[in-house]
């Protein structure tokens, strides 16, 4: 399985995670998940377990907030992932978002609250024990996240790292033959 999981406030019918679905076809799963953290990530915890007692090779896509994510759930469970332009600190990042806020998918409207913040810093990892595991996927024209403290924090992950671009990162499918051959294991793309 692919596990597609979307950014703070989108959903896992926006643009990327249709573009994994139609390339990665059946394979591919993207949820949408809430916006409160703890109510994420205890849903991205049990598909994990699941795909776990029932055998099947879960392997992770993250963006953005989705992107920190991933990064908690490979290290707990040894899983592969694409971290595509992450939030490596989101209780940071977040914190001026906080009061009401709108998903960019559906217009629905929800309250970002300085405890749902501060929940993000549970899932922040002290040290990642499979580096080779990762593959980091930054653009220098993010406009939300700057790009060097992914790359600072993340040494040692397998990146792709490119000029220009945005937050969306810019031309993603084009990558989708790499993440695919990352995720059978082949030498870094």
């Amino acid at each position: 399985m692919i596990l597609y999981i979307h950014g703070f406030a989108s959903s896992g019918l926006g643009a990327k995670a249709q573009t994994v679905r139609e390339y990665f076809a059946e394979e591919a799963f993207a949820p949408s998940l809430s916006y409160v953290p703890d109510l994420a990530m205890d849903t991205l915890i049990q598909i994990a377990e699941q795909a776990a007692r029932d055998g099947e090779p879960l392997h992770l896509i993250g963006s953005s907030l989705g992107g920190f994510y991933a990064l908690y759930l490979a290290e707990r469970f040894g899983l592969r992932a694409v971290l595509v332009n992450p939030s490596t600190r989101p209780w940071e990042t977040l914190a001026a978002h906080t009061g009401e806020g709108t998903n960019y998918y559906d217009g629905a409207r929800f309250e970002w609250t300085p405890q749902h913040v501060e929940s993000l810093r549970r899932y922040r990892l002290s040290t990642l024990s499979h580096p080779e595991k990762i593959l980091l996927m930054l653009q220098t024209g993010d406009e939300v996240l700057d790009y060097r403290i992914a790359l600072q924090e993340l040494k040692g992950t397998r990146t792709i790292l490119e000029e220009g671009g945005d937050h969306s990162f810019r031309d993603f499918s084009r990558h989708l033959p790499h993440i695919e051959a990352f995720f059978k294991g082949s030498a870094s793309p």
